[in-house]
C-alpha cells in the first residue's frame, strides 16, 4: 500500500500484469488486465478513507481489526 499525500491517493497493488482499464466505483478506481483480473486499486481522498479507518481501529470488531492490520 502507498499513500501520496500530495494526490491524496491510496495504491494498493494486487497483482503484476499490464493494465488494460479501469473501473470507477465512487471513489474507488479499480484497474483491470485485459482478462479482468484486478492489478490496482486506488482511493481518491486517501486522507477521508485513512480517517475512517482509524475510527474502525478505536472498536473491538475482530474483522475490522483484520483488515486494518492487513493495510497497515
Amino acid at each position: 500500500m502507498n499513500y501520496d499525500l500530495e494526490s491524496n491517493i491510496i495504491s494498493i497493488k494486487l497483482a503484476a500484469g499490464k493494465i488494460d482499464h479501469c473501473v470507477e466505483m465512487g471513489n474507488f478506481l479499480i484497474h483491470l488486465s485485459g482478462k479482468k483480473t484486478p492489478l490496482l486499486i486506488e482511493i481518491l481522498d486517501g486522507g477521508k478513507f485513512l480517517s475512517q479507518i482509524a475510527k474502525i481501529n478505536k472498536t473491538s470488531n475482530p474483522t475490522a481489526q483484520k483488515i486494518i492490520e492487513s493495510i497497515q
